[in-house]
């Protein structure tokens, strides 16, 4: 396995300095300014990411005021009693972009929220206390339990509100597949395992976090951009 120091050296060649690379570089949020976090913002986080995959993501943040609006912003405590029958009446609402499909998985995510902090007290305490050594059982856990929450999306919603977490952009697939760390299916529990084992070996190397390292292979082997989607 490659060395973090060698990583990071083409990393830094690729963006000229020490500061520039570093000014570009994610800082995830610590354990407690997690927990300040409502629960309604996960949903609505969530929610955001299911509907920007297949999307151009403007689109859908130039009409998210009108989401806020239709799904009483995204308050989980009354989107658990809204009656069933109103969902596709929502679906069709002109403020949101209407897909129904993607409206149906609003309840089942409510509902994993809220079962969540049942058992755990809050589902901010439960994301925010998830050990990122094994951040891909997290990302399982949602895929299991949620709607639309599997692939990159749950991860994309994690890395937007500060979670620590590796992407698997194109160019992380890339290193990891030259570098043999995975030669199957990049969502096989194989893969994800050794992917996984390999950001905790590039951890204890550096002391940087899961973002900071995802997005330094990206800048030392992808095309010469800045972008979270890709990082």
């Amino acid at each position: 396995m490659e060395k973090y120091q060698s990583i990071y050296q083409r990393a830094l060649e690729r963006k000229g300095s020490q500061a520039q690379l570093e000014a570009l570089l994610s800082k995830p949020k610590t354990t407690e300014q997690l927990k300040q976090l409502t629960d309604d913002i996960w949903l609505e986080e969530f929610t955001r990411k299911i509907f920007q995959s297949g999307f151009y993501w403007a689109v859908i943040n130039a009409k998210w005021p009108g989401f806020r609006e239709v799904f009483w912003d995204f308050s989980v405590e009354k989107l658990l009693m809204m009656a069933p029958e109103m969902l596709e009446q929502k679906a069709s609402d002109e403020r949101i972009v209407r897909n129904f499909k993607k409206v149906q998985t609003l309840p089942i995510n409510c509902l994993m929220i809220h079962e969540v902090a049942q058992e755990h007290g809050s589902f901010r305490d439960f994301v925010a206390q998830w050990p990122s050594e094994d951040i891909i059982g997290l990302w399982l856990y949602l895929k299991k339990h949620g709607a639309r929450l599997g692939g990159n999306t749950g991860a994309f919603a994690l890395r937007a509100l500060g979670k620590d977490t590796f992407m698997l952009s194109r160019d992380v697939e890339a290193y990891c597949r030259a570098n043999e760390v995975i030669d199957g299916g990049l969502h096989s529990k194989r893969s994800l395992q050794a992917i996984q084992g390999m950001f905790n070996e590039l951890q204890q190397q550096s002391g940087r976090s899961l973002t900071e390292l995802s997005q330094l292979i990206a800048f030392s082997i992808g095309d010469n951009y800045v972008g979270m989607q890709t990082n």
